[in-house]
């Protein structure tokens, strides 16, 4: 089985107008060891240094660290760094189980999981909506054809995610976290995140259970071209639930399953359950100047500063 090594920086900058006397946040920034992938050392650094910091794992057993800083500021610095195995093997929708999604919806609302899977807990939590998810009739009516009467739900998210990349434009700065998918669908342009809540929102509205997964996806230059360090991005990515095969990972934005390009940070209901950073602060001024870069690269290469 091959295994890939990756170095992972994630650094948020905060340059506040006016002294800030307190920042107190959270991070979702350290990949999960799950299946396929190994988080095999990391670090959270903050600058200035917090006089309080905890590592926590959420609700979803994603890995959060916890940070106060109670001197005064006018920058914030949040760095993650991170060296990462993933030897996840990709699924070929061929070999996935060929369950109907009808049989799927039926048995999850009835709560009899366990004969599809009995090392799964509940999941009738994965087919509720959420902030970021709604059961729009547009939704619905745009994903119907994809849902036919006992289609393999194997066929129903490669379908989904192919008509999600053929169908809408990626267009950064169309869309904010606040997007709806019914706005996403009238302007038919969007980023990864809007992607991945429509997929989400067009599975769970016919009862099938899916969650949103947050990480990276190692990006490589062109032929004859160098790898622009630094200029990496967050990622976002479906996880649905197909019985006989667990969780399986898919990519809207690309159109593929995962694979070992991808680094896992978190999953939850959407993106509010796994935003990179989260916090209040206190001080008498207001706005701040953003500065987010992420650099994923192979094992070895040159140290990203």
């Amino acid at each position: 089985m091959t295994v890939r090594r990756y170095d992972l920086v994630h650094r948020t900058t905060y340059e506040y107008p006016d002294v800030v006397t307190d920042s107190y946040g959270r991070t979702t920034m350290t990949p999960r060891d799950v299946p396929g992938q190994t988080c095999v050392e990391t670090i959270v650094e903050i600058s200035p240094e917090p006089s309080d910091t905890a590592a926590h794992l959420d609700y979803y057993g994603n890995r959060t660290t916890y940070f106060g800083v109670t001197t005064p500021h006018t920058t914030l610095v949040v760095t993650s760094r991170s060296t990462v195995e993933v030897s996840r093997p990709t699924p070929s929708a061929e070999s996935l189980p060929r369950v109907g999604w009808q049989e799927v919806a039926r048995r999850v609302a009835a709560g009899d999981v366990d004969r599809l899977d009995p090392e799964l807990a509940d999941l009738r939590e994965a087919v509720l909506p959420s902030e970021h998810v709604s059961f729009a009739d547009e939704v619905r009516a745009w994903a119907a054809p994809t849902f036919l009467e006992d289609r393999p739900l194997a066929d129903v998210l490669v379908e989904l995610a192919h008509r999600i990349r053929t169908e809408l434009a990626y267009r950064s700065g169309s869309t904010t976290v606040h997007t709806t998918q019914a706005q996403l669908l009238a302007q038919m342009a969007g980023v990864c995140q809007d992607f991945a809540h429509l997929m989400i929102a067009a599975l769970r509205v016919h009862g099938l259970p899916a969650r949103y997964s947050s990480g990276y996806i190692e990006t490589r230059p062109a032929s004859g071209r160098t790898k622009l360090r630094g200029a990496d991005a967050s990622h976002a990515w479906v996880s649905a639930w197909v019985p006989g095969a667990g969780w399986i990972e898919v990519d809207p934005t690309n159109d593929q399953l995962v694979n070992d390009q991808y680094v896992l940070l978190g999953w939850g209901r959407d993106y509010d359950d796994v935003p990179p950073l989260r916090g209040v602060i206190f001080t008498e001024g207001s706005g701040a100047k953003l500065k987010v870069a992420v650099d994923l690269a192979p094992a070895g290469s040159p140290r990203f500063a």
